[in-house]
């Protein structure tokens, strides 16, 4: 049986869930931690040799289509990211530039990288690439339509190798207050594979 050391955990908090906050709009500008596990923890994609992780083809769709979300969400730039055997760790830099939205926790280093802030439903499919052509609507540009899009097309591709394929139905976040957590929270992404242990 395989366990995981509680340096897994960032903060020991990502396993809990997450406590959203009830003033708290998640289409607002900020960097979000975000941490997607798989159902029943199942080692989907791939395994860690020498602290390095090898993966295989589910995850190497998990990391493709994680590189296809600004292509989508065009208000999106992402942080560190790394795809672990049975989750995966990312930073999604919400960086809207519409009069309507408002710097709420961007780190001061992220603040000058705006980028346009589209509304509603026109995100077009074009045909340049798999991934662009498989998202789902991004509906309201929040990080539960972003992640529920990445989540929709990793499962669908995935299923054509692994038909049982799947992820646990919630993902948990973290809004990242300011530089000093934004980079001590990539150092933990970064370092993701060095730490997982097989007990």
């Amino acid at each position: 049986m395989h366990t995981k050391n509680t340096n897994d955990k960032f903060m020991n908090r990502y396993r809990n869930g997450s406590a959203r906050l009830q003033k708290w709009d998640y289409g607002w500008n900020a960097s979000y931690f975000i941490t997607i596990c798989t159902y029943d923890r199942k080692l989907f994609f791939g395994n860690i040799s020498d602290c390095v992780m090898i993966l295989n083809d589910i995850g190497q769709i998990a990391k493709k289509f994680w590189f296809e979300i600004p292509n989508h969400f065009e208000f999106v730039e992402l942080g560190a990211f790394v795809v672990m055997p049975n989750h995966i760790h990312g930073i999604i830099i919400i960086n809207k530039t519409d009069d309507h939205c408002r710097d709420k926790a961007m780190p001061d280093n992220r603040r000058d990288k705006a980028l346009p802030c589209p509304y509603g439903d026109d995100v077009v499919d074009t045909d340049k690439t798999i991934g662009q052509s498989r998202f789902r609507n991004p509906g309201k540009n929040n990080i539960s339509s972003i992640i529920g899009s990445y989540k929709s097309v990793v499962t669908k591709h995935s299923r054509l190798i692994n038909p049982e394929f799947a992820w646990q139905s919630r993902f948990y976040d973290h809004i990242i207050r300011d530089d000093k957590s934004f980079k001590n929270i990539s150092k933990y992404i970064d370092d993701n594979p060095a730490k997982w242990d097989f007990k």
